[in-house]
């Protein structure tokens, strides 16, 4: 892996973290302090978690993706 797609995940996994865990939290509790009090807090646990499993799924992706754009491919564009 580069550093370049290393730093993309780290970045990625960072702002879906923050806002998903701010989203469902705020679902959950509804806009109050105790919402603002336990959000860093989720954040915190939901970070490494979206980021090993983006290192797991992201080849997986990146596999899936090539082999549905291979069957797709219209042979006379070629």
């Amino acid at each position: 892996m580069t550093k370049n797609a290393l730093l993309s995940q780290v970045i990625m996994t960072f702002i879906m973290a923050l806002t998903m865990s701010g989203a469902m939290s705020l679902i959950f509790t509804g806009p109050s302090l105790q919402w603002l009090a336990r959000w860093p807090g989720q954040f915190i646990i939901a970070w490494p978690i979206a980021f090993l499993l983006t290192m797991v799924a992201w080849p997986a992706a990146t596999a899936l993706t090539g082999a549905l754009l291979r069957t797709r491919q219209d042979p006379s564009l070629d």
